[in-house]
């Protein structure tokens, strides 16, 4: 193995006794926080990029970083357009290694995933899928509220409905992934070990080149 990456060290073992309490309420009570003006232009200008596609199936490949899974995915999924959507301008703005030509059916946007989750939400728009691969993982027992599962924004992101899939080095965080969807959408998903030769992210890779297990939950929403 040629990675050097650290295992994530935590003493949570096991899922959040907290977290259904968690979920609960945010379900209860749906998240109202204004939209940044930023954010709203760059939906704007991705539902146009779509749109000049044909409105192609949509897939949404959310915490892109540097947006190499979202041309694996537009070159897995040639007939969908795929919009990677990262917080970070710098990530979202930098080049990144591919070889080839790159394919046509993608774009990357730099939006808070807050805002994006809820506009894709209110304009009635429906990603046919979804992929959340390795966020971070805010790995301390009292940071559940950061995990994407634990923030009052993910029912949301479970009504947004479509294939859903997450995936982590860190089997908790996929636990917890999974026990939040179930509970938000009564169907039964579960954590399970994940391997792949041909891994589509820079911490996909780096994980596997340094021995780490990787974990993913799915579910059909």
């Amino acid at each position: 193995m040629r990675g050097n990456s650290s295992p994530i060290a935590s003493t949570q073992q096991q899922a959040s006794d907290k977290l259904a309490a968690l979920v609960a309420r945010h379900a209860a009570h749906p998240f109202r926080k204004p939209y940044a003006d930023y954010n709203r232009a760059a939906f704007d200008g991705s539902m146009a990029a779509w749109r000049g596609h044909g409105e192609m199936p949509l897939v949404i490949d959310a915490c892109c970083g540097v947006g190499l899974s979202t041309m694996h995915l537009a070159a897995q999924f040639p007939d969908h357009f795929i919009i990677g959507v990262d917080q970070s301008a710098d990530r979202t703005g930098r080049n990144t290694l591919w070889h080839g030509e790159l394919p046509p059916n993608f774009i990357r946007v730099r939006a808070d995933l807050v805002d994006y989750w809820r506009l894709l939400h209110d304009t009635g728009i429906r990603p046919v899928r979804h992929y959340l691969l390795y966020p971070n993982p805010w790995p301390k027992i009292g940071q559940l509220h950061r995990r994407w599962h634990g923030h009052a924004v993910f029912p949301v992101v479970a009504a947004l409905g479509g294939e859903f899939e997450c995936r982590s080095n860190w089997r908790v965080y996929v636990e917890e992934c999974a026990a939040a969807l179930t509970q938000l959408s009564g169907k039964a998903v579960a954590c399970e070990a994940y391997g792949t030769a041909s891994p589509i992210t820079p911490f996909e890779r780096k994980y596997i080149e340094s021995g780490h297990a990787l974990w993913r939950c799915r579910a059909m929403l």
